[in-house]
């Protein structure tokens, strides 16, 4: 088929039986009533399967590498995207330019143009730009609207692709609220909390699976202690004098000796209110690891890593805590976490999937 370049390095193809072949087999461009318009992602794919034979100014043939140039001058960050495009084609997919700003739409495979509705939205990016949670959070938000697969593919500097699966979870657990009539007495050391009293260890211990059991003693993080403080379930004095303990002045510690324990604490709120047991992700590399009930009984679902909601870090980052999490067969969830007062949690999944 024979097409002629303009341009903005999209061609057009004006014979209408070429033009019905073209579209007919992949629905490929847009029809017109002069013809099928291909967009730049289109014409080089075409022209690269050798599908497509393209013509400049006075008829003069132009190759892959000439379209490709032209393609580049007029779409910055062509390259990416033309690599997401070709693979997605070449796993079957009818892959159409996408609502702004996602990069493409994706039908199901066998799906029919107008016909069968899209499945995935795909974004597109290099693994040198960095993620943006802020963004990524609006485009799962507008995605999930929308029913649409959110899939962002990352393309590395060898060219290869990794996609993600994104989307907005309500991450909940099954944990009973703690009943208990009365303070539980506990004791503050230098940077973790100690529990004694026998009933205290057992209600907060076993049964609702706070902090670690050390002997006949239940020890608690400052993290846990600061939310046990909060709802009036603890009654706080210090080790050393033996004077109560305010809130205030648990936090104080607490935010000397941890950094972002701020953005740590309102996210390990969110899931307890959730009734999720939230235990620490130290040894995955995360913050949290969230379990819907008693330790004793259930395995944990989550890895959760809590930032601001602005939060920006390398690719590199987000794909080493994806990668730990499916490898230990968890779901791997970063908390945004707003920056006003009300210090609202936003979750965000993603996992790396094979379309």
């Amino acid at each position: 088929m024979t097409g002629a370049v303009r341009d903005d390095a999209t061609v057009h193809i004006e014979d209408p039986s070429e033009a019905g072949a073209v579209y007919g087999r992949g629905f490929f461009g847009t029809v017109g009533s002069d013809g099928l318009q291909l967009d730049r992602t289109e014409s080089l794919y075409l022209l690269e399967m050798g599908r497509l034979e393209v013509r400049a100014e006075r008829g003069r043939s132009i190759d892959w590498a000439d379209l490709f140039r032209r393609a580049l001058r007029a779409e910055p960050g062509f390259g990416i995207r033309y690599l997401v495009y070709r693979d997605l084609r070449q796993r079957g997919y009818v892959v159409r330019a996408g609502p702004a700003p996602v990069a493409f739409s994706v039908l199901p495979r066998g799906g029919v143009l107008q016909k069968t509705p899209a499945r995935f939205w795909v974004d597109t990016v290099s693994e040198r730009e960095p993620f943006d949670l802020h963004r990524i959070q609006a485009l799962a938000d507008k995605a999930q609207s929308t029913k649409k697969q959110l899939l962002v593919g990352v393309v590395d500097e060898e060219s290869d692709l990794t996609y993600y699966r994104i989307r907005r979870p309500n991450p909940t657990g099954a944990l009973p609220p703690l009943g208990s009539a009365r303070p539980i007495p506990a004791m503050l050391g230098e940077d973790r909390v100690l529990v004694f009293d026998p009933t205290g260890v057992e209600s907060l211990g076993r049964q609702q699976a706070y902090g670690s059991r050390i002997g006949s003693r239940l020890e608690l993080s400052l993290l846990e202690a600061v939310y046990l403080v909060s709802t009036d379930v603890l009654e706080l004095r210090d080790a050393r004098s033996r004077r109560p303990v305010s809130l205030e002045r648990l936090e104080r510690r607490a935010r000397r000796l941890e950094a972002g324990f701020g953005e740590r604490l309102s996210v390990y709120r969110a899931l307890r209110d959730r009734q999720l047991v939230v235990k620490t992700g130290f040894k995955y590399g995360a913050h949290f690891r969230a379990y819907p009930r008693n330790p004793e009984h259930a395995h944990a679902r989550y890895l959760v890593h809590a930032v601001e909601e602005m939060f920006q870090a390398p690719w590199s980052e987000i794909a080493r805590g994806v990668r730990v999490a499916q490898g230990v067969r968890k779901e791997f969830l970063l908390a945004g976490v707003s920056d006003d007062r009300s210090r609202t949690v936003r979750f965000l999944s993603l996992e790396r999937i094979r379309p």
